[in-house]
């Protein structure tokens, strides 16, 4: 299951029904339901939106789920697993911090509580004169933000290269040329790997870099965006320009693991291996319009607390690595990444207030999985603002012990490092830096929104 269906990128609500009581409901005899659910009626509609574009003839699911003869023997473990919030693989905990996301692909408790009740009854096929509508094949080539903003106004394609079928982890770096001339602000990126190189590609790191004018060398400007297996995209808010600087060009960073890695992988030779950025523009005068901030996107280190600043984690243990960072001016939060590989399985996000010793939840991910990366995009009127001296603070867990079903040996050290082995403790965050008439801009509409919000409850 997976979001590449749904390119919309606009707030979903969700009913206030937890995955805890889905889970309840399991035990719930057939006498309990009150309504008949059927596959034709209730069902089809919720996996041919959710889970064929993963399930199906040629994706990367383990089974074919679009129609209801290939459905119905896995009726037990589709439940299991959706109640489960197993699937779709958008793990981000419920009721803890902030909900309102975008490219969020996790099912509403109505939609769990239809597929649990569904296998409750037996998993009936209906009415066969109800034909559900045929579930969509979208093009896995296809951009994901297509749909809204139409193709990217430039691609940025790597050098190709052939990945073999095994072998230890691959980097390829080298630079390709923007073409852009003009310095532009971004409205929206996604790194995409052609074809089955999304199963080989662990991340990839493009920067852009531009000509120092005093020296007439190229040198690093920013981070421009990141990409790990299974990540979406990347969406600027209104009101924020994240800057492609005219005269640039791209370091690739691409780390590759041969064979492919968890449900994904291919397990042969992929030739011709390419990883794309498409970038989608704002208007050439955007950035000169009143009240557009700089938006950046930075790895922030988690490894305080350990000897010479390194994450160690003994065999069959586990660990867990904190950071910290405050700005000197008022900033938004825009989106939270957390970045870890075999080992990690759990990472979180808050924000802590010296000036009342309070910490508040801002996201929590309780069953994180390498082989899905995503980039937690906050709707723009809740996205956390931070005033000077307040501090984020990031954690991650690891489990090196036989428990966790990605760890590939409980008996080994693991160590800080790049390979897919090892480990790594870093979140990427995106930052919109304010200054305080905006930051005291945004405050005041958020607090007249409340207001309202309020009055219409009376």
């Amino acid at each position: 299951m997976a979001w590449e269906k749904k390119t919309n990128p606009t707030r979903r609500r969700f009913a206030v029904v937890s995955a805890s009581l889905s889970l309840a409901a399991l035990a719930l005899p057939v006498s309990a339901q009150q309504d008949a659910v059927t596959y034709n009626g209730d069902v089809a509609a919720i996996i041919n939106e959710n889970c064929v574009v993963c399930h199906r003839e040629g994706g990367i699911g383990p089974m074919q789920l679009t129609n209801y003869e290939q459905v119905r023997p896995w009726a037990p473990l589709i439940q299991m697993r959706v109640a489960s919030r197993e699937m779709p693989p958008y793990a981000y905990d419920q009721h803890i911090g902030i909900q309102d996301l975008k490219g969020d692909w996790r099912l509403s408790g109505e939609e769990i509580d239809t597929v649990v009740a569904w296998v409750n009854q037996g998993s009936p096929l209906g009415d066969p004169d109800v034909v559900p509508e045929a579930p969509e094949f979208p093009n896995p080539e296809e951009w994901n933000f297509a749909a809204d903003y139409g193709q990217p106004d430039l691609v940025i394609p790597s050098v190709a290269i052939d990945i073999p079928a095994d072998g230890n982890d691959l980097w390829h770096k080298h630079y390709v040329p923007t073409g852009v001339t003009e310095q532009r602000c971004i409205r929206a990126m996604q790194v995409k790997p052609r074809g089955d190189a999304r199963a080989v590609v662990h991340h990839s790191n493009p920067t852009v870099e531009r000509v120092n004018p005093e020296t007439g060398e190229f040198e690093r400007y920013s981070q421009l965006t990141e990409y790990a297996m299974g990540k979406w995209g990347e969406l600027m808010p209104e009101g924020v320009c994240r800057v492609m600087p005219a005269d640039s060009r791209i370091f690739w960073d691409i780390h590759m693991f041969p064979g492919g890695v968890g449900a994904t992988a291919q397990g042969q030779m992929v030739k011709n291996n390419v990883v794309e950025l498409g970038i989608w523009f704002h208007d050439e005068d955007y950035a000169e319009q009143e009240s557009v901030y700089e938006q950046d996107l930075r790895a922030y280190q988690l490894r305080e607390g350990y000897e010479n600043d390194l994450l160690v984690i003994p065999p069959n243990g586990y660990a867990m690595t904190q950071g910290f960072h405050s700005f000197d001016h008022p900033v938004r939060i825009d989106s939270f990444q957390p970045h870890g590989h075999l080992r990690m399985n759990a990472a979180a996000l808050e924000i802590f207030d010296p000036k009342t010793g309070r910490t508040t939840p801002v996201s929590q991910i309780s069953n994180w999985s390498a082989t899905w990366h995503h980039s937690h995009i906050y709707e723009p009127d809740v996205a956390p603002l931070l005033a000077p001296g307040e501090v984020l603070v990031i954690k991650q867990w690891y489990d090196n012990t036989a428990n966790n079903p990605n760890n590939p040996d409980p008996d080994q050290w693991v160590y800080d490092g790049s390979r897919t082995g090892d480990e790594m403790s870093h979140a990427w965050i995106a930052v919109t830096h304010l200054d305080q008439e905006g930051y005291d801009k945004l405050l005041a509409e958020r607090e007249a929104s409340e207001q309202r919000s309020l009055a219409g409850s009376d």
